[in-house]
């Protein structure tokens, strides 16, 4: 019966490689990923078959636990990479027992981030998620101390690699020289280390407001603070539209142009009264094509109802509101 290893993957190159080189080596290959609301791809698409079974799990709730007060801080924007990794790294030892693993694999490659990925960094999330030497990273394997599967035989160390860096060439080259050609961009996508993101992040855990639904939200299209505890969302083109109107939840309000103008479907979520409808139907009509027109007919209404409600409002500048932009 083959050995069986537990490899994280993230939809990037450097775990594609981490697994492949294990996997070339005659064990069986488990691929595990975890969702977060902050990373979502379709791993199972994203992911190029190289014959391993991947397995995800959700690691939504937890992870919004994690993101409000992480141990270890955030790095240049609000991505907790160290406590991100210890958190997923736990969870991949609890799930040992039950995958029959043996051992698990990481993409990681040593220096090639400066929060996560510098040795002291590698070392205290090796032993803070318990891992210890049941923790492979294929890519730098020849930079620490023999592993339990290189200890054990079963795997070769001096087929394991020496990458340390940032540059990406080393990693690149070895992927053609595996028949790797198709693979995602290999930098990764984290919304976290986002600015723009991070700065809308901020500003709803500081109005605390922080659950799934409203980190989807945060995806889309302008933001703007109405009030206290409301904020109003305005699509950019039609697909953020679309995704407006399929994020709205019941108490929600969509707001939409008379059917003749081109412009944003918007998305109020929050307390709202008369005023707030008001102003919310003045920023929509303000992202219109109306040129010229004194008034603009807003359509609105407030979930789960599906008749809209029609009012006329004035056109207000955009300068008049760049102030509540989020």
């Amino acid at each position: 019966m083959k050995i069986k290893a537990l490899a994280l993957i993230s939809g990037g190159l450097d775990s594609l490689l981490a697994a492949k080189l294990i996997k070339e080596q005659g064990l069986e290959v488990i691929g595990l990923y975890f969702k977060i609301p902050f990373c979502k791809i379709d791993i199972k698409k994203s992911f190029p078959d190289i014959g391993i079974k991947i397995i995800e799990v959700d690691l939504g709730t937890e992870f919004l636990k994690l993101i409000q007060e992480p141990h270890y801080g955030f790095g240049s924007n609000m991505n907790p990479c160290i406590d991100c990794k210890i958190l997923m790294f736990s969870k991949a030892k609890e799930l040992m027992p039950e995958l029959g693993a043996r051992f698990i694999i990481t993409g990681e490659v040593l220096g090639q981030r400066p929060m996560s990925q510098n040795k002291q960094a590698l070392k205290l999330i090796r032993q803070r998620s318990g891992l210890d030497d049941l923790l492979l990273r294929p890519l730098s394997a020849q930079f620490f101390p023999p592993s339990l599967a290189e200890k054990e035989g079963w795997v070769k160390r001096e087929k394991l690699l020496n990458f340390n860096g940032r540059k990406r060439t080393p990693q690149m080259r070895l992927a053609q020289d595996l028949g790797l050609n198709d693979y995602a961009n290999p930098a990764g996508g984290c919304l976290l280390t986002d600015p723009s993101f991070s700065k809308r992040l901020i500003e709803l855990l500081a109005h605390d407001e922080l659950n799934l639904e409203n980190l989807e939200l945060l995806k889309v299209g302008r933001h703007f603070r109405l009030g206290l505890h409301t904020r109003l969302v305005v699509g950019r083109d039609e697909g953020e539209n679309n995704q407006l109107t399929q994020l709205a939840r019941t108490g929600d309000y969509l707001f939409s142009p008379q059917k003749d103008l081109a412009g944003p479907t918007a998305l109020a979520r929050g307390l709202v009264n008369q005023e707030i409808i008001l102003l919310s139907s003045q920023i929509t009509s303000a992202y219109t094509d109306a040129l010229g027109l004194e008034k603009i007919g807003v359509f609105y209404r407030e979930l789960p109802a599906v008749k809209d409600s029609l009012h006329q409002v004035s056109h207000l500048l955009k300068e008049k509101f760049v102030h509540l932009l989020i």
